[in-house]
């Protein structure tokens, strides 16, 4: 296949799974099957990682600049005494020690994690597993939560979920999103502290991976790394705003089903051999 037309399939596939809470690792594990072993390559896996970070930063750029101009403000009018800063400045450093979890594990674990978790089993046991918990919590969590009753312990919390994200299968953003509803936050608070939580390890996972394209033996094909970094910038804003919209007078239910759907049409596959 065309690398730029691979670019785009892979831009797609990745803005559209990243975002919504079904997995983009389980979804892409399946890439190299379909769009061959190149598909797995750092090129694709560098376009990938930037696209989606300028999504989640371009959709709430917003955000990030009360947060930024917050923080900096309140830090040297307030100095350590936290409890007085602004809802946006305390949400800076919510979001930097949810952060913490997931940097830790995967500096520490994700080489473990690639090579013994990657199994089709495994991301077929977490899609469906992860899945009933989205329910549960979805179904029976209050909505009375929003971000300015965020607190350091369950800013940390929702980092864990988070951090076990790096398992394929589990749903970086379904997981967080579901220990917040069963928080009791409402469905687009959630969504959006889950949303921008995600760009700080977006980030850092792509900064390692350019480290490793300059210095690597891989030839990286920059052309289709920029095609498909643009695709997933492009259609993960799309896919943000449809689903901020979509939670605000909807359930998660669609999600849930299509995660076990999905879970068991995978252990079909691997009982057939097909995968």
């Amino acid at each position: 296949m065309d690398d730029y037309l691979r670019a785009i399939l892979l831009g797609i596939v990745q803005a559209v799974t990243e975002f919504l809470p079904i997995s983009s690792s389980g979804h892409l594990i399946l890439a190299p099957e379909i769009l061959g072993e190149e598909a797995s390559s750092l090129t694709f896996d560098v376009g990938l990682h930037v696209g989606t970070l300028f999504a989640v930063l371009g959709y709430f750029w917003r955000d990030w600049i009360r947060i930024g101009t917050a923080t900096v403000h309140d830090a040297r009018s307030e100095g350590g005494a936290v409890r007085r800063w602004s809802v946006d400045a305390r949400l800076g450093l919510l979001l930097a020690l949810g952060t913490v979890p997931a940097a830790l594990v995967g500096f520490f674990f994700e080489g473990w994690i690639e090579d013994t978790a990657r199994h089709p089993l495994i991301v077929a046991t977490m899609l469906i597993v992860v899945g009933l918990y989205i329910g549960v919590a979805d179904r029976w969590g209050a909505q009375i939560g929003r971000l300015a009753d965020m607190t350091p312990g369950r800013a940390f919390l929702v980092g864990c979920v988070q951090a076990a994200a790096l398992i394929p299968g589990v749903s970086r953003s379904g997981g967080t999103m579901a220990t917040m509803r069963a928080m009791g936050f409402d469905r687009p608070s959630a969504a959006r502290f889950s949303f921008l939580l995600s760009a700080p390890i977006i980030a850092g996972a792509g900064t390692l991976q350019i480290v490793e394209a300059i210095s690597g033996d891989e030839v990286v094909a920059w052309g289709p790394l920029l095609v498909g970094a643009l695709t997933a910038a492009i259609v993960g804003a799309l896919v943000i705003k449809v689903f901020m919209g979509f939670i605000a007078r909807a359930t998660l239910a669609v999600f849930v089903w299509y995660r076990i759907a999905l879970g068991l049409a995978v252990i079909a596959a691997v009982a057939t051999g097909a995968l």
